[in-house]
């Protein structure tokens, strides 16, 4: 008989600690038990880690599994690991059998992330019972302050519990506490005592290295050499005599009667640490009846050659336990200090393995997807970057902040109400089990003989459909989709003569409800689809996506549109183009919308909470975005985008301005600007190229090479196909709100777009009462260009006798460099088309080219819904040229007194007048006729920069 087989006779039961699946599969725990007597197995996130992180045993399973169809990490994991623990119990139901269930469990572990949560550890321990389907499993729990009480609860509903973590004797006695209410809970309800097996695992060898630290500290070798290595033995032997008092009495008598088993003591990590102690030290002491011993492979192999088994050492000289325990204290080495501080080590060691397993599986899952090639490559420019997003990364590891993300966590930004407004995190699932009612929409686009869609809009509710309609293009045999989300009287006119008012769908699309221009919108189009169809049928041909008992919607039910969608109310409107907002307008011209979800659920699963910073593509982008702008400066993030996918920009441009762009903090994001030579940029860029494959442009991507050789940080992300734009969304998403985290703001408000809709809104309440709005008197006038600006900005500008001069003296305002980081925003309140995009494209480029500052390009109104908060909550670093002009033929707003020219008017004056009392640089150029006025703007600009 060896060793290992003695124990049995001792009355002590070996259980391996450790598990792979070709243990299993080759026999090998079955020969275990049957030659050594080996009665159970354990299980941990660390054992997992090394058999499924550290092997190639699971690559097989892992890509059957994945080849069905796409899981998260955890579904992964837990397939993977629920498979062996199966396997186990089944190899082990024999042994189970034979005890009469008092031996031959094997234990899975609730995830180490939940060990401070109850009800989150109660509602896993009953999803992995139910999950493995095995009467020998033990499922383990930490002996956490929110342990303690799940375990009372777990022992009530009837699960066999092992209770993991144990270090402290105190702890112990209220563990035993926990399982015998827990066993009287289950009693009263009727349940059967026998069928539960329970353990209390103290942790032995942990205790000696912590003690033997400290012992080390005091300066008293001869002291430290007699205490050493005594402290976990001396613990364990304490705990042991309270097991034999606790267990006994009239308490335990009624419960023993009534079938109940004796919570077992489980000696753990019992491999010695140190090579001056023998190697089976820990597993010679503690032999006692009544115990379970879990043994590494290593250990159990040395105890079965050259071991000693004498029973009953654990209950050996307990006195000189006590004694033990009692020097230790007397020198200032406290039990109860290490214990507790082991604790929360030992809940650490756990969740960093699960990290490690997790960062594992998550790139088997990515290559699967992939390739051997990511999707995202990050080249952070310099080596003191590439350190300080790295040391980032551990952070964000360490403190699971990407799983208090995905909570909701609002301490993670500035503890407002960002608990709220997280409803996009899982809008992907909610969408798709709900495309029921988009498929009738379909139907009636089709029944409705509809041949155009226009989207009215603004900001949040429209830049998203936008990207899905130009970027997917139209579909065959659907409508044409248009998007109206201007106040540009001659926009207004070029949509409506586009269209054909009596075959077209107008989308009214507002979270609020409230927002002025898709209201305005909506008096001009239901008015002119009412003088051709009649009142009564113009509903017919609307169609409203707003929030729940919304002002629009109650319009909407007294006009009788044809239908009215919600979305969801805790979904912000930069972040809701996944919600009815962007899929209602989908669905409306044809698109697959169920492609669409399951495609981005893809990206959704990458970045959850359950995917270490390490691997997840999200928190990459974010800390790299956020490191570089709080630290390095670059807080200018340049998108650089396929001919195919170029639109992204406008979207990506507003999700990041108004949500970072705050308290003067932010990022400055810039789309559409041309590229250039690496020189001909600052050193306050970071650059991110979205590469669509198959499709990507041979000059960005030299462009790009040039950037990265000469040390500007460069994100790289390759889109498989258009399909996967959604995965963009989703993806970036997670990066604003991370950046939002390490900038240190609320990513989900926008203070000063509110400002500015106050300013406009002032301004036409107080038009609708005296028919005019407020008249500056100009600067400078020329050829048709007038100048207006503030007394402030007029006193800085000096004065000039040309349109060239002014603007010489506005740019020359301009410092460029990562100290100084200004940019130049040409902000136009004229109509948003090609010729007047490439005409102020190429000022931008100019302007750009002297002064190697970042240029940005917006149009009004529509940027002050989008960059239009960084512009006035972000960073003072912004030069503004505001481009207003005359209309020649304007439009009145049915049931109002002004027009839309005079709306546009107000919204421009309101934008200005925000960015006036944020003390930003700024200047009005008015052009009497548009197309003349930008061709003389651009020749001073020439000259202004000469």
């Amino acid at each position: 008989m060896n060793p290992l087989k003695q124990l049995e006779a001792y009355g002590q039961s070996p259980w391996l600690d450790y598990l792979k699946r070709s243990l299993i599969a080759k026999g090998e725990l079955r020969t275990l038990i049957e030659h050594d007597g080996l009665k159970g197995v354990t299980s941990n996130p660390s054992i997992f880690e090394k058999a499924i992180g550290e092997t190639d045993e699971y690559a097989d399973a892992l890509k059957q599994f994945q080849a069905r169809a796409d899981h998260s990490i955890s579904e992964i994991y837990e397939h993977l690991a629920i498979a062996d623990i199966r396997a186990g119990a089944d190899v082990l139901r024999s042994v189970y059998d034979q005890t009469q269930g008092r031996d031959g469990y094997i234990s899975l572990e609730c995830s180490p992330y939940l060990a401070n949560d109850t009800d989150a550890t109660i509602a896993e321990a009953s999803r992995l019972w139910a999950a493995v389907e095995r009467p020998n499993l033990m499922v383990k729990v930490p002996a956490t302050p929110a342990g303690i009480p799940a375990i009372r609860h777990l022992i009530g509903r009837g699960l066999n519990i092992n209770i993991t973590l144990l270090f402290s004797v105190s702890v112990y006695e209220q563990v035993v506490e926990a399982y015998i209410a827990g066993l009287e809970d289950l009693n009263r309800s009727g349940g059967d005592l026998s069928k539960i097996g329970s353990v209390a695992s103290i942790f032995v060898s942990r205790i000696d290295v912590a003690t033997d630290k400290q012992l080390d500290k005091l300066g008293d070798k001869k002291l430290a050499d007699r205490l050493r290595g005594k402290a976990g033995i001396a613990n364990a032997k304490i705990a042991y005599s309270r097991y034999k008092a606790l267990f006994s009495g009239p308490r335990w008598r009624h419960l023993s009667g009534a079938g109940a088993q004796m919570q077992r003591l489980l000696w753990a990590s019992a491999s010695t640490k140190s090579p001056a102690y023998k190697d089976t030290m820990y597993v010679e002491a503690l032999i006692g009846r009544d115990t379970v011993d879990t043994i590494p492979p290593a250990t159990m192999d040395a105890f079965r050659d050259h071991g000693e088994a004498k029973p009953d050492a654990i209950e050996l000289d307990v006195a000189g336990a006590r004694t033990v325990c009692s020097e230790l204290e007397e020198h200032g080495v406290s039990l109860k200090a290490v214990t507790d501080e082991l604790l929360k080590e030992g809940v650490q060691q756990f969740a960093d393995a699960f990290d490690k397993l997790f960062g594992t599986i998550a790139k088997r899952r990515r290559t699967l997807l992939e390739g051997e090639r990511a999707g995202l490559e990050i080249a952070p420019g310099s080596p003191e970057m590439d350190a300080a997003v790295h040391a980032e990364m551990e952070i964000w590891r360490e403190d699971g902040r990407i799983r208090r993300l995905w909570a909701g966590d609002k301490s993670l930004w500035a503890g407002i109400d960002e608990d709220k407004w997280v409803g996009w995190l899982d809008i992907v699932e909610q969408e798709l089990a709900n495309l029921d009612r988009l498929g009738g929409l379909a139907e009636r686009m089709g029944q409705g003989g509809f041949t155009d869609v226009v989207l009215l809009g603004m900001g949040g509710s429209s830049l998203g459909p936008e990207v899905l309609g130009k970027t997917l293009g139209r579909q065959a045999g659907w409508p044409c989709f248009h998007m109206l989300d201007s106040t540009d009287p001659a926009q207004i006119r070029t949509i409506e003569q586009a269209i054909d008012l009596g075959k077209t769908l107008f989308i009214v699309s507002s979270k609020s409800g409230s927002t002025l221009e898709p209201n305005i919108f909506l008096d001009y189009f239901f008015d002119r689809v009412g003088a051709m169809r009649g009142k009564d049928k113009a509903g017919e041909h609307f169609v409203a996506v707003t929030d729940p008992g919304s002002s629009l919607e109650r319009r909407a039910g007294r006009l009788g549109f044809g239908q009215t969608f919600h979305g969801v109310p805790s979904i912000g409107g930069r972040y809701s183009v996944l919600s009815k907002f962007g899929l209602v307008p989908a669905a409306a011209t044809g698109l697959d919308v169920r492609r669409l979800l399951e495609t981005t659920r893809t990206m959704q699963r990458s970045c959850g909470a359950d995917v270490p910073p390490s691997e997840n593509p999200g928190v990459q982008l974010g800390v790299a975005m956020g490191v570089a702008a709080t630290r390095f400066g670059r807080d200018k993030v340049t998108i650089i985008a396929s001919p195919g996918i170029a639109d992204f920009g406008a979207w990506l441009e507003q999700l990041l301005a108004e949500s970072t762009g705050k308290q003067g903090r932010g990022l400055v994001p810039l789309a559409g600007e041309p590229l250039t030579v690496p020189e001909g940029y600052g050193s306050d860029r970071f650059f991110v190229y979205l590469e669509l494959a198959g499709q990507a442009d041979p000059s960005q991507c030299q462009a790009v090479e040039a950037l990265e050789r000469t040390g500007h940080p460069v994100a790289r992300i390759r889109v498989k196909d258009l399909w996967h734009i959604g995965q963009e969304f989703f993806r970036w998403e997670i990066a604003t709100a991370v950046a939002g985290s390490i900038i240190g703001i609320d990513p989900f408000n926008q203070p000063d777009v509110e400002a500015s809709k106050d300013k406009t809104r002032a301004l036409t309440d107080a038009y609708e009462k005296s028919h005019r709005l407020p008249e500056d008197a100009p600067m400078f006038r020329e050829n048709g260009v007038a100048l207006y600006a503030d007394p402030r900005n007029a006193a800085q500008l000096g004065r000039h006798n040309t349109l060239a001069g002014y603007l010489k003296s506005h740019f020359g305002r301009v410092q460029a460099g990562a100290k100084a980081g200004d940019y130049v925003a040409l902000l136009a309140y004229i109509e948003r088309n090609a010729a007047h995009t490439r005409a102020l494209t190429e000022m931008r480029r100019r302007i750009r080219d002297k002064t190697r500052a970042a240029t940005c390009l917006g149009f009004g109104p529509r940027f002050q819904h989008s960059t239009g908060q960084t512009y006035k909550g972000g960073p003072n670093s912004g030069v503004f040229l505001q481009v207003t002009c005359d209309d020649p033929a304007d439009i009145d707003v049915p049931g109002h007194s002004y027009s839309f020219g005079v709306v546009k008017a107000a919204q421009a004056s309101g934008d200005l007048a925000v960015l006036v009392e944020r003390d930003r640089r700024a200047l009005r150029v008015h052009l009497k006729h548009v197309d003349a006025g930008l061709e003389e703007l651009s020749h001073a600009i020439d000259a202004a920069l000469e």
